[in-house]
């Protein structure tokens, strides 16, 4: 398998404008897929054609069941998977450098407009200056565009390992069997194959899918945080924007706190 260094950099990248969740899925990707995957799961599937025999010794027989037992490799389809579900936080993450850097321009044509003495406000493309993508710990704010873009994010890793679970359930099923019967040509009759190490290659494929389960789940959570975060920010954003109420204190107790507050009880007097 290829080296994942240049993936794991930018996923790393991307864990920075994160919420808590989403740093959960990135670790969870980081060690359960992409590690062990790496590690163990490729040396379980080392043997995967070379250990596929067949009782037959008519040419071309055992290629033709091999490809009709496996229409892909194990390990492949769960490097497409990682790329897959990994593609849309990328995509979030050029969003936020492709910010980044028109703030960058922004701060260097005001600075330019500065020093010519133009205290106009900028406008570019007819619209007045971006609003800052940072907050007072420099952190990028998730909101406006970026929010967007990172709800799309989560959406479409959703959909990504809802479909990838549902294709390997159709293409091989979340277990292998010791014993696989083939009929295909050139075979000259229904002919018994046999794979290495079935048991082993199973918990793999269950604990491969638990992981993609557990992934499928954080985005779960994900949506809902960010769903009562915002909605829970929307709600005290009104309450600072409602009018103060009207005082509802008696005529008397409102001349009282007229004189109180006039401008002759502001002095004091020593007697």
């Amino acid at each position: 398998m290829g080296d994942w260094s240049l993936l794991g950099k930018l996923l790393e990248s991307a864990q920075e404008h994160s919420t808590v969740v989403g740093k959960v899925w990135l670790t969870v990707l980081f060690i359960f897929r992409i590690l062990v995957l790496g590690t163990a799961a490729e040396k379980v599937w080392g043997d995967e054609q070379s250990g596929f025999t067949c009782d037959t010794k008519q040419p071309g027989c055992q290629n033709v069941c091999y490809d009709k037992t496996f229409p892909i490799s194990h390990i492949r389809f769960w490097v497409l998977q990682i790329i897959f579900v990994s593609t849309p936080t990328l995509v979030y993450l050029g969003h936020i450098l492709l910010l980044v850097r028109m703030e960058e321009k922004q701060k260097q044509k005001e600075k330019e407009l500065s020093q010519q003495g133009d205290k106009q406000p900028l406008i570019v493309n007819g619209k007045t200056k971006m609003a800052p993508l940072r907050d007072e710990q420099g952190h990028i704010r998730l909101q406006g565009d970026i929010l967007r873009t990172y709800v799309f994010n989560i959406i479409f890793k959703t959909l990504f390992e809802v479909g990838f679970i549902v294709a390997q359930y159709f293409l091989y099923g979340f277990d292998l069997k010791p014993l696989y019967t083939c009929d295909r040509p050139p075979c000259p009759n229904p002919v018994n194959c046999y794979i290495s190490r079935p048991t082993e290659k199973t918990i793999f494929i269950i604990f491969m899918l638990a992981v993609a389960c557990l992934s499928l789940l954080l985005n779960l959570v994900e949506m809902y945080h960010l769903g009562f975060t915002k909605c829970r920010q929307g709600i005290s954003y009104r309450k600072a924007e409602l009018p103060p109420e009207p005082s509802s204190k008696a005529p008397s107790e409102d001349l009282i706190n007229k004189n109180i507050e006039s401008p002759l009880s502001q002095f004091h007097y020593n007697i």
